[in-house]
């Protein structure tokens, strides 16, 4: 088993290669809010001003600009996506689509939504990852993203899905496993007990049937 770096994991076929959230809208058949439960526009409806959204691992960021369209112009609509748009970019405003790697993106602000939808199969240090997504959220902020605890493996290769995930859910996290989806209300510092050592492209399929990323730790 060979580990990667983030570098040489970013430049690899399954990462490379990803078709995850092209297609994905907000509402419907293949949509954000069937894969999350809930459809995101009214997650920040009820909060009133300019309410904001951070999508990591947006594609073409189809579901963040039908979201332009149902919320006030005032709204803060931000997607990050590796690769970014294949196509034409969509034209909202209040809308901005960042190419970069969630390995050393950071936002310049807090924001009130934040999901990643099955973007974290393809992550490297997926743990690290959510410590700093907890950082970015607003004092009443949601995260909400998919994670295969599966992906979680020790050094040796044995699985730290069941500790992970304990140690996720004393920092205040919530997992549903039927969804495979893990939440986090309010920001907040998170410091879990892991160090991560590489990712492994090789792993497999995920949850999702596709091939993913296994992410060790110490």
């Amino acid at each position: 088993m060979t580990l990667l770096s983030d570098g040489e994991l970013e430049s690899s076929p399954v990462v490379a290669n990803r078709t995850m959230n092209r297609e994905r809208t907000l509402t419907g058949v293949n949509s954000y809010a069937r894969e999350l439960g809930f459809d995101p526009v009214e997650e920040l409806a009820w909060r009133g001003g300019a309410a904001s959204w951070l999508d990591l691992c947006s594609g073409e960021g189809r579901a963040l600009a039908v979201a332009a369209t149902r919320l006030p112009p005032d709204a803060v609509l931000t997607g990050v996506d590796l690769v970014g748009s294949l196509g034409r970019p969509p034209a909202a405003p209040n809308l901005r689509l960042v190419v970069a790697s969630l390995a050393d993106w950071e936002p310049d602000r807090r924001y009130d939504l934040i999901t990643c939808v099955h973007g974290l199969h393809y992550l490297g240090d997926k743990l690290g990852v959510l410590t700093r997504i907890a950082s970015w959220l607003g004092p009443q902020g949601l995260f909400a993203g998919h994670l295969d605890p599966a992906s979680l493996r020790r050094a040796d290769g044995s699985d730290l899905g069941r500790r992970a995930l304990a140690a996720l859910r004393a920092a205040g996290f919530a997992y549903a496993p039927r969804r495979h989806l893990l939440t986090l209300r309010g920001g907040r510092a998170v410091d879990l007990p892991f160090a991560y050592l590489g990712a492994d492209a090789d792993a497999g399929p995920n949850v999702t049937g596709q091939p993913g990323i296994a992410s060790h730790y110490r």
